[in-house]
């Protein structure tokens, strides 16, 4: 198994640095290697960034100019693949020409190496050099890829950086940060063939280069010599196609606009330019590898950029003759006899060093440039052996092209499966939890003027004894009715007299209850009637509720039965009444104040306010049990949640302590009488945490009170369709993030910020009573990454 490694380095420069930097690490394949199923995850991605270094720009200037120096002056003893140049256009510092040697050069040489190796071992970038050795092996074939648009960085002789010593079979291209894939038609043969083009020849022997192309096994080579641009771009039109095109003799680039010039024959001098269309022909019918053995080709390796040509192969200054010669001797012996492209390129540039005593930096020249959805051939393919070529698994060439369609598709495709997943109530616990999250995240509320709540505390049970006894409770209810209560709520089941021998108290008690309207009893039906407890007498006089609670799986309690339906067991039951406890509080104060309750359809109207049921499927829940007519609570989200409304103990009503009581406080409120003590349990879960029934009746009171009075907010959902739109929305945001987006990292951010704000409108809405989905849409916002991922493994497993 081989390994791609791209290094992106983005933007940047070395003389501002780069601020961001990725590495992605790929896994290759030969057809024939047995494709296993957990190579779909040899991928790996790391970022960092690389700090400005205007020192190698000056050490590579300087190299430059002393290589150019050297060759000056031995250019009528050395064939150079280059037009020799006027003297106008050769321009060298007079300062720099008066004392220079090899030995200089090659100080130049080791520093510029030195350097490399120093930014590159930045504290910025190590993270990203541990994290890639960490996964290679100095074994691994190693295509190391440079993707930069700057024209400095791609002139730097990265093959010098220690990396490439540390793994021997390893070796560098450079390409363009944006890149494609062409489709090319497969024209089967036995032979690679081959365009070879022979220029100018003016001072250098390319014969030699002739030779060493006739020579090749299972090749067919057409030779045009010192052609006519119609005649080279005639064949580049060629039907048949061409595996490789090779071209030698003279070339330059231009300063001016870094543009490559190649020398066809004597006379023409053309850019390439001149072959585009020719080229895509060529690119087509099957166009691998291009190869330009002469001089300064830095600037035709751009252009040829430009067209996709897979690989493409210059040199970056001028060239010798021999060092031209040997290269592609080296390069074609080991290429046509098994070797990969890029070893084979590598293995005949080491050999260049063997020149380098008469031609200096040789080994420097050869430079590749690799189009990265494109996959590198051996000689056999070339051939039409596994025309498929090998694939690297998880690369963006074997991956979905993502456009609007894709974008829309899987969009749908999550929209569908959080539908259906929603309807099986799979979510339900996650969206009581985020509901319960979102109560806890409001504004603090102050407490609720209208209520007064009277709690007996251990010290009243026992002055006065638990169960409290009927004769306490008389006198209570005839202290606080002196006040002129707009009702009351005897939170304490009474369903026999206390103690059970005083018949007398326990009558008095039944008289204040059928003497008073605005005095409420309680009784509970608990499910069934062997349960259920009876209110303190039978007679219709006595205004009821029933004070039955009922909690989620999660047993938190976020729902009130404000009235039940007629069910059969209510004949039997003890507990008859219609209307829960806190519904009657509420109508009280309501009545008193002369503000209508009626039915509308089947909701309650509180005044001019419409009280929504919950059904079946509303907000996060799904498949509830809705009978009866089912109040979502709005807790009021006080500092303390027992804190609802101001509270005095029995013993402060009793001793009339005026410290501790004010008439004032009963007057026209709603007062709610229970047992507070820690000793007697009745704890109950709720999104505000624990709290006893007396306060979470309350907290009911307190809502409808509100609503009617003070206009805040009742909690609603939204409809079924409208949810599904909502969640389509965000779905589709998550789809055109990954679409648009391209960097793995750069996306994780993106949806981040996404997944913020969606967060951020559902805390908004909530605040004004709405609950919208939060975790089905946070779901549906990074889901498409995982939809088309998954589409992008199918379709890998189609390709290979």
């Amino acid at each position: 198994m081989s390994k791609l490694v791209i290094l992106n380095l983005g933007k940047g420069n070395l003389h501002s640095g780069f601020s961001f930097v990725t590495i992605q690490l790929f896994c290759e394949k030969s057809l024939d290697e047995p494709l296993q199923e957990e190579d779909n995850s040899q991928w790996r991605q790391f970022q960092g960034s690389l700090p400005a270094s205007p020192i190698l720009l000056d050490l590579y200037r300087r190299w430059q100019l002393l290589y150019e120096l050297i060759y000056e002056s031995r250019y009528i003893n050395v064939g150079l693949r280059q037009p020799q140049l006027k003297d106008e256009d050769i321009k060298i510092d007079d300062a720099d020409v008066t004392h220079f040697s090899d030995v200089d050069f090659y100080k130049v040489c080791d520093e510029l190496q030195k350097q490399i190796d120093i930014w590159l071992d930045a504290e910025e970038f190590r993270h990203i050099d541990r994290q890639l050795r960490m996964q290679l092996s100095s074994d691994d074939e190693i295509r190391f890829i440079i993707q930069s648009e700057d024209i400095l960085l791609r002139k730097l002789p990265w093959h010098l950086w220690r990396f490439f010593s540390d793994y021997p079979k390893a070796e560098v291209g450079l390409s363009s940060i944006e890149f494609e894939t062409k489709t090319q038609v497969k024209n089967h043969t036995q032979q690679v063939k081959i365009l070879a083009i022979l220029g100018d020849s003016k001072g250098i022997d390319i014969d030699t280069d002739r030779k060493i192309l006739e020579s090749l096994p299972s090749a067919k080579t057409v030779f045009l010599v010192e052609p006519k641009h119609s005649e080279l771009d005639a064949l580049l039109w060629d039907n048949q196609g061409w595996n490789i095109i090779y071209f030698a003799g003279h070339s330059y680039s231009s300063k001016e606009d870094n543009t490559g010039y190649i020398h066809i024959n004597k006379n023409e001098y053309l850019s390439i330019k001149y072959f585009t269309n020719g080229l895509k022909k060529a690119l087509k019918n099957g166009l691998q590898i291009a190869i330009f053995n002469s001089c300064d080709g830095l600037g035709l390796a751009q252009k040829l950029e430009d067209l996709h040509i897979p690989q493409i192969i210059v040199m970056r200054e001028r060239v010798p003759d021999k060092v031209a010669q040997e290269f592609l001797k080296q390069f074609l012996i080991n290429f046509a006899e098994g070797q990969s492209f890029y070893l084979s390129v590598r293995q005949a540039r080491e050999k260049l060093q063997g020149l380098e005593s008469e031609f200096p930096a040789a080994s420097w020249l050869p430079v590749i440039f690799q189009n990265p959805a494109e996959i590198s051939p051996l000689w056999e393919n070339l051939r039409g052996k596994n025309q498929e070529l090998k694939k690297y698994i998880s690369c963006s060439s074997c991956q979905l092209k993502i456009n609007y369609k894709i974008t829309l598709t899987a969009s749908l495709i999550v929209t569908s499966l959080m539908t259906l997943i929603r309807y099986f109530g799979i979510l339900q616990p996650w969206e009581m939890k985020a509901f319960d999250h979102l109560m806890q995240m409001r504004s603090p509320e102050s407490e609720d003027s209208r209520l007064l709540i009277v709690g007996a505390d251990e010290k009243d049970i026992r002055t006065y004894g638990y169960p409290l006894p009927d004769a306490v409770i008389t006198r209570l209810l005839d202290k606080l009715q002196q006040y002129q209560p707009a009702a009351i709520g005897l939170s304490i089941v009474r369903d026999s007299p206390v103690p059970i021998n005083d018949t007398a108290s326990n009558q008095a008690l039944i008289n204040h209850f059928q003497k008073n309207h605005n005095l409420i009893a309680v009784c509970a039906l608990n499910n069934s009637p062997e349960q259920s407890i009876a209110p303190p007498s039978q007679s219709p006089e006595i205004p009821l509720g029933f004070v039955d609670l009922f909690d989620d799986k999660d047993k938190i309690v976020r729902r009130y039965l404000l009235s039940r339906s007629e069910n059969p067991i209510s004949e039997a039951s003890p507990c008859t009444t219609k209307y829960s406890f806190g519904w009657q509080l509420a109508y009280q104060y309501l009545n008193a104040k002369k503000i209508p309750v009626a039915t509308f359809k089947d909701d309650w109207k509180f005044g001019t306010f419409v009280i929504n049921h919950l059904e079946k499927s509303s907000g996060g829940y799904q498949n509830l049990d809705a009978r009866g007519n089912q109040l979502l609570i709005n807790y009021r989200h006080t500092l303390d949640p027992i804190h609802i409304a101001q509270q005095v103990t029995l013993r402060d009503i009793l001793n009339a302590d005026s410290e501790r009581f004010n008439p004032a406080w009963v007057k026209n409120r709603v007062i709610l009488i229970g047992v507070v003590a820690p000793s007697v349990k009745d704890p109950h879960q709720t999104p505000e945490g624990e709290m006893r029934s007396l306060y979470i009746h309350a907290h009911v009171v307190s809502q409808l009170l509100s609503t009617v009075e003070d206009h805040r907010p009742l909690l609603w959902w939204l409809p079924k369709w409208s949810e599904t739109l909502w969640i389509f929305c965000w779905s589709l945001t998550g789809s055109i993030v990954i679409w648009r987006v391209k960097i793995s990292l750069h996306r994780g951010l993106a949806l981040g910020i996404c997944s913020a704000m969606l967060y951020g409108i559902c805390w908004s809405i909530f605040a004004l009573g709405g609950w919208i989905p939060l975790i089905p849409g946070i779901i549906a916002l990074v889901a498409p990454w995982g939809v088309i991922w998954l589409g992008n493994t199918v379709y890998n497993k189609q390709q290979t």
